[in-house]
C-alpha cells in the first residue's frame, strides 16, 4: 500500500531512516504483539510511543508482521 492510501485510511507516520511504520488506532484490536515483540520499537511509555530507528528495518518488519488487526504497516525506504 502507498503512502496516500495509509494516510487517507487515517493511518499516521512514524518516521524512520530506512523504514516508516504506519498505526492506525481505529483498526487496533490490542492484541499486544507491537509491545510485546519488541520494547525498543514499540513503548506506550514513551512519545513517540514507535520509534522505527531503534531497530533494525527486518525487525521492525517481523513484528509488524505479527500484527493480527492490520492496525500497523510499513514502507521501506
Amino acid at each position: 500500500m502507498d503512502e496516500e492510501k495509509l494516510l487517507e485510511q487515517g493511518y499516521r507516520k512514524y518516521c524512520g531512516m530506512d523504514v516508516d511504520v504506519y498505526f492506525n488506532t481505529n483498526v487496533c484490536v490490542h492484541s499486544g504483539n507491537c509491545v510485546k515483540g519488541n520494547a525498543e520499537l514499540f513503548n506506550l511509555d514513551r512519545k513517540p510511543w514507535i520509534v522505527p530507528d531503534n531497530v533494525t528495518t527486518e525487525e521492525a518488519k517481523r513484528v509488524i508482521h505479527t500484527c493480527p488487526s492490520g492496525a500497523l504497516q510499513y514502507i521501506e525506504k
